[in-house]
């Protein structure tokens, strides 16, 4: 199927990493810039793991107790970005979270929950956000 692109503005700053695109019409702006997250993803961390919502990632996997990976539709240009984890769904308890825990890739992400102790532990919810540039 080909592929259609309606636009009525297209403007870019190159010295600025910046693209703006306005939608035909005006009605929906976006840009595309450096130090915008380029993937996002929120999981099921328990039983199957299931992705519920996400921007730029393709799929995750269950790798071991409080261990997934969140694998990226495209690759960032080198491993010196920025990523941020969190979760949430064990109460009464203090619990940690990490980006990067173990072999990291441009199209790989590692995260670790556990308790305090050091012990994995699966969680309900897992979150990273992903900032760098694309390869």
């Amino acid at each position: 199927m080909a592929s259609i692109l309606k636009v009525d503005d297209l403007r870019g700053n190159t010295a600025a990493g910046n693209i703006t695109i306005t939608s035909e019409g005006g009605s929906a702006t976006m840009q595309l810039q450096q130090g915008v997250a380029k993937a996002w993803n929120n999981f099921n961390g328990t039983g199957t793991v299931a992705i519920r919502g996400s921007f730029g990632v393709s799929s995750i996997g269950d790798t071991g107790t409080g261990r997934y990976d969140t694998n990226l539709t495209n690759a960032l240009s080198s491993t010196d970005d920025a990523a941020a984890g969190g979760h949430a769904g064990k109460s009464s308890a203090i619990y940690i979270a990490a980006v990067r825990n173990g072999f990291q890739t441009t199209t790989k992400y590692n995260q670790y929950t556990g308790n305090t102790s050091g012990s994995g532990t699966d969680v309900d919810f897992v979150f990273v956000t992903i900032h760098g540039d694309l390869a």
